[in-house]
C-alpha cells in the first residue's frame, strides 16, 4: 500500500508537531560543557541555591505561571551575582555564566508539559532576566547616566576556566554611582549594566538593537560603553568595521566561514546588516586615556581593509581615509567585540541619537586572576569618572 499525503496535510502535521510535548530536548554546546566546568571549578556548583525552584518547577503546568516563575528566577540569579561580587563574597564573573547554563539544562529536561515553541519562549525569558536586560532602570538622582555592557566568557574549549574581565566589570559596576570633582563642583553618574552572550545567532536576531534602541530613541542616557576582552593593554576602538573575519567559533561552536580574505556581512533578522564599511566612535577618549592604572590606554585607529582582494593593516586618522575601503577588521577585530560596537553606533546614527558611544577593549587575561581582574575594573571605573567632564 502506498501512503499518499497532500502538501496541505504535510504542512498541517508539521504545524501540529511544533506544539507537541517535548519528549527529549537537545542541549546546546554551551550547556554540554557544564559538567566539565563543575568538575574544574567546584565553587560554581553551590553558587546559587535553586533547590526550591527545582522541586517546584515540574509541578508548574501553565505557561503564564511558568513565565512568571522564570522571570523571578532570572532576576534572582542576576541580583545574587551582583551582590556576590559587590560585597566581595565571590568576585568572579564565571559562576553567573555556568549557573545560567546549568539551570537552562535543568529547565529543558524537566519541562515535558510545554511545546517546543513555549519552551523556547520560557528559556528566553529566563535568559534575558539573568543577563540584567530588564534591570536597566535609573533610580538615583545623579547628573549623568551611563549604560555599559559586558560579555560572557568565551573560547571555553581552549580553557574551560576562562574568565572575562568585561563581565566582571558589568557585575561590579551595576547600580554604582561615580563622581568627578573639579573646582569645587561635583558631577555624579549612575551606571547600569547588562551581560551579552557570545553567540553569532543572537546578534543576527537583533539582540543588541533590541537592547539599546529604547535608550537611543529617547536619548535617555549620557553615554553607552560596550566592553570586551582584547589585547595586552586597553584599546579604545576608534573605527569599528561592518564585517566578520575572525575564524574563531562562538560559544555554540558555530563557525561563520569568514576569514581575512573573505570577510562576511552579518545579518539583522532576515536581511544583511546595512551600514557603511566603517563607523566612528564618539567616546570622550582624550579624557578617558588619562585614567591612572597599571595598563596603557590606547586610542586604537588600526583597522584591516581589502586592497586588491588582499587584507592590509592600516592606521586611519579620519573617516575620509576609509570611505572607499572594504572592512576586514575594525579596531575591535573581526569578532563580536567589534560587532557590538559597530551595531550600537549604526543604531545610534539611524535613530539620530547624540549619545556618546564606543567600545573599550580590556587587557586579555588567561584563566582567572582576581587581582588582575580587579585592577582592570578599577581602571575602567577611572575612565568613566574622567568621561564625566565631557559627556
Amino acid at each position: 500500500m502506498i501512503l499518499r499525503i497532500s502538501l496541505y496535510s504535510l504542512c498541517y502535521l508539521i504545524f501540529l508537531a511544533s506544539f507537541t510535548v517535548n519528549a527529549a530536548v537537545k542541549l546546546t554546546a554551551e550547556e554540554l560543557r557544564v559538567d566539565k566546568a563543575q568538575q574544574a571549578m567546584p565553587v560554581i556548583s553551590d553558587y546559587f541555591d535553586s533547590a526550591a525552584f527545582q522541586s517546584s518547577w515540574p509541578n508548574i503546568k501553565k505557561f503564564t505561571k511558568a513565565k512568571q516563575r522564570l522571570t523571578q528566577l532570572g532576576d534572582e540569579l542576576w541580583q545574587h551575582s551582583k551582590l556576590q561580587t559587590q560585597q566581595s563574597k565571590l568576585v568572579d564573573d564565571r559562576p553567573l555564566y555556568w549557573t545560567r547554563l546549568a539551570l537552562k539544562g535543568f529547565i529543558k529536561n524537566a519541562s515535558k508539559d510545554f511545546s517546543q515553541s513555549e519552551l523556547a519562549a520560557l528559556l528566553e525569558v529566563f535568559e534575558t532576566y539573568s543577563r540584567g536586560y530588564h534591570d536597566l532602570s535609573y533610580q538615583k538622582q545623579t547628573d549623568k547616566r551611563i549604560l555599559l555592557t559586558g560579555f560572557d566568557p568565551f573560547l571555553l574549549d581552549r580553557n574551560i576556566k576562562q574568565s572575562n574581565p568585561s563581565g566582571l566589570t558589568a557585575l561590579l559596576l551595576d547600580g554604582m554611582v561615580i563622581e568627578y570633582q573639579q573646582d569645587g563642583k561635583t558631577i555624579t553618574a549612575e551606571i547600569n549594566t547588562a551581560m551579552v552572550p557570545v553567540r553569532f545567532e543572537d546578534f543576527d536576531q537583533g539582540e543588541i538593537e533590541a537592547l539599546l534602541a529604547p535608550f537611543y530613541a529617547l536619548n535617555s542616557v549620557d553615554m553607552i560603553t560596550t566592553v570586551s576582552m582584547g589585547r595586552s593593554d586597553f584599546d579604545l576602538e576608534h573605527f569599528p568595521g561592518l564585517r566578520r573575519s575572525s575564524k574563531a567559533p562562538d560559544n555554540l561552536n558555530i563557525y561563520t566561514g569568514a576569514n581575512h580574505n573573505k570577510p562576511l556581512i552579518p545579518r539583522l533578522l532576515a536581511a544583511p546588516l546595512k551600514g557603511d564599511e566603517f563607523v566612528l566612535f564618539s567616546l570622550p577618549y582624550q579624557a578617558m586615556m588619562k585614567a591612572k592604572g597599571p595598563y596603557k590606554i590606547n586610542d586604537n585607529r588600526g583597522v584591516t581593509v581589502l586592497i586588491n582582494n588582499e587584507p592590509k593593516d592600516i592606521i586611519a586618522n579620519s573617516m575620509s581615509e576609509l570611505s572607499d575601503k572594504v572592512a576586514v577588521q575594525g579596531g575591535g577585530g573581526g569578532y563580536l567585540s567589534n560587532e557590538i560596537s559597530y551595531r550600537s553606533i549604526v543604531l545610534r546614527n539611524k535613530l539620530g541619537s547624540t549619545i556618546p558611544t564606543g567600545h573599550i577593549h580590556t587587557p586579555r587575561i588567561s584563566d582567572f586572576n582576581a587581582k588582575t581582574n580587579q585592577a582592570i575594573v578599577e581602571q575602567i571605573k577611572a575612565m568613566l569618572v574622567l568621561s564625566l567632564t565631557e559627556i
